[in-house]
């Protein structure tokens, strides 16, 4: 069993790495967070199963829940247990499939795409774009009345993403946030641990 004291899961963009991304993953997991779902769209199926593989490595040696993102036939042939998904995909998995993963998330933005992320079978969710965030420019953000219908909404755990940062943290959280994603902070962050541990301290 992965038990972590974070509630902060780090989403990866190796585009933002600033050192050579395995070893960030490296300094990423032995922070611990709640989860690293690893984000790399870009990549082809074949490269993308070949950089899970090493991920998933590191992240079961350090006890951290690794969350692979869209590719599925990669998630199941590398035998990872979580998976993440946009909605579109979500909806043409089939049940056999989804028998595969403890841990089934979904890319939601409004009430409506989780509820239906639920009924679905996701055991959490993302929610968002919440606060304005530089991934998004020119897209202002949903807001903490957004994050509050969405938690309201499902019997799920519910994670706040976009603009999420130790100042505003606190924020998500009394809005019916489980937590939230993380990604050019830990992706740039001098100290992964150290910067975790401000998410931590944050509303105390």
């Amino acid at each position: 069993m992965i038990i972590s004291m974070s509630d902060i899961l780090c989403v990866t963009n190796r585009s933002l790495c600033g050192e050579d991304f395995l070893l960030r993953m490296e300094k990423i997991a032995a922070a611990r967070p709640a989860g690293i779902i690893l984000r790399e769209k870009d990549l082809s199926p074949e490269d993308y199963r070949r950089l899970a593989q090493q991920v998933l490595q590191i992240c079961r040696a350090q006890n951290v829940k690794c969350i692979l993102h869209s590719f599925v036939e990669a998630a199941l042939e590398t035998e990872a247990d979580a998976i993440h998904l946009p909605l579109p995909v979500l909806r043409t998995m089939r049940r056999e499939q989804k028998a595969h993963f403890s841990t089934l998330g979904a890319s939601c933005h409004s009430e409506e795409d989780a509820r239906e992320a639920e009924r679905l079978g996701c055991t959490y969710i993302t929610a968002g774009h919440i606060f304005d965030t530089d991934c998004k420019k020119g897209l202002p953000g949903r807001g903490l009345e957004f994050l509050e219908s969405v938690c309201r909404s499902v019997n799920i755990p519910v994670y706040a993403i976009g603009g999420i940062a130790p100042e505003n943290v606190e924020l998500v959280r009394r809005a019916g946030a489980a937590g939230a994603c993380v990604m050019s902070g830990l992706m740039q962050c001098a100290d992964a641990a150290a910067y975790l541990n401000d998410f931590e301290k944050a509303g105390k």
